[in-house]
């Protein structure tokens, strides 16, 4: 049997009626003053009478040494005249907390870290957008976009939103539920971001012309609010395509289709956003392309990285739809066919966002004939 700790008996002998001191109570300390200390072995756990200090009326009870906090009051048997040092004097100061150990790093730290100094998207748009509000109010518009169809889609199965909606789309697609709700998201989205002067949408055979002056401004927005969709009802990823033109018809007029219908190499911004195990947001304008993944818990896309597909053309894949080879001219037969033989793997989700967004990261070549 393990021995006994020996009891420490405090000495009372230096503390006085009238004497100040802390008493707790309930966890707390409070103040208040020496009314009396016994001597009576009845009193020998709680020898010391105390009166609470600011409170109406008398509020006396008795204490031992274990809720007393005073200087006066010190364990039996040590020297009265004992010298201390500075260390020890300060280590026994009332409240005063022991300084914390260092902490030990974990395997969580750098998880933790990225969460909280992870650059957002919205402070990226800031600083990239050089002063121009525009542009800033444009691309806040579109990861706006962006989170709500990506709630939409996780909610997509309790919600009932999976299945046809009885249509075709302008290209003559059969057109899903989520297609509509999609489509009137961004569309919502940009149109009321007043810096939006033409959509074309995918879902819509005609453009969408803003007429309202107030919320008329200088960029035109090409769009495929949900592409993909055809995977959707099985959970595959799907994602959304835009790309960005600025207006060249005057300011004072509503836009016209000229103003979009121009090369790519004038496009100011594009990218796409990827619905998966996780929604990410790929980006390109002034500089680079970089790639931002949408925290659910706090509702922000945070930066990942900048995309740079490998110099050496990455790892050996090729992605199409062989489906379709029937229908291919003979030099695309004949490529994909020297694919093969020189031991690419054939690697094909179905939608489009997702087959480039590997491409991007790990190399390989893409094409749809």
């Amino acid at each position: 049997m393990a021995p006994r700790a020996p009891v420490v008996v405090a000495d009372y002998s230096r503390l006085e009626a009238g004497m100040k001191l802390q008493v707790s109570a309930d966890g707390l300390y409070y103040a208040a003053e020496v009314v009396s200390v016994s001597e009576s072995k009845k009193r020998a756990k709680a020898p010391v009478k105390v009166r609470y200090l600011g409170y109406a009326g008398d509020y006396d009870e008795w204490v031992g040494a274990d809720r007393i906090r005073s200087k006066a009051l010190r364990p039996d048997g040590e020297p009265a005249g004992k010298a201390k040092s500075g260390t020890e004097r300060r280590s026994e100061r009332p409240g005063r907390k022991a300084k914390a150990p260092e902490r030990t790093p974990t395997e969580f730290d750098p998880y933790l870290q990225n969460r909280v100094n992870a650059q957002t998207l919205t402070q990226w748009i800031i600083t990239s957008s050089k002063g121009d509000k525009q542009l800033a109010m444009l691309m806040n518009a579109i990861q706006h976009a962006c989170k709500v169809v990506s709630n939409s889609i996780e909610k997509a199965g309790p919600a009932g939103l999976y299945g046809l909606a009885g249509k075709g789309n302008a290209t003559g697609d059969d057109v899903k539920k989520l297609d509509i709700i999609a489509d009137d998201i961004w569309v919502e989205c940009l149109s009321r971001s007043g810096v939006c002067g033409l959509l074309v949408s995918e879902e819509q055979e005609e453009a969408v012309v803003v007429e309202d002056e107030a919320l008329r401004g200088p960029f035109c927005v090409a769009f495929d609010p949900l592409d993909g969709s055809s995977n959707i009802d099985c959970n595959v990823s799907v994602g959304s395509i835009f790309s960005v033109y600025r207006r060249q018809s005057p300011a004072d007029k509503a836009c016209t289709q000229a103003d979009i219908l121009r090369p790519g190499t004038e496009i100011i911004v594009a990218g796409y956003c990827m619905y998966g195990a996780a929604t990410e947001l790929v980006i390109t304008f002034g500089t680079g392309v970089q790639r931002f993944a949408l925290d659910p818990a706090f509702g922000e896309f945070l930066f990942v990285s900048d995309v740079k597909m490998p110099a050496d053309g990455g790892k050996k894949i090729f992605s199409c739809n062989e489906g379709n080879s029937l229908q291919w001219d003979a030099p695309i037969l004949s490529y994909v066919e020297a694919c093969k033989d020189n031991g690419y793997a054939a690697r094909y989700v179905g939608s489009m966002v997702s087959d480039v967004h590997r491409t991007l990261l790990y190399g390989g070549i893409f094409l749809y004939p």
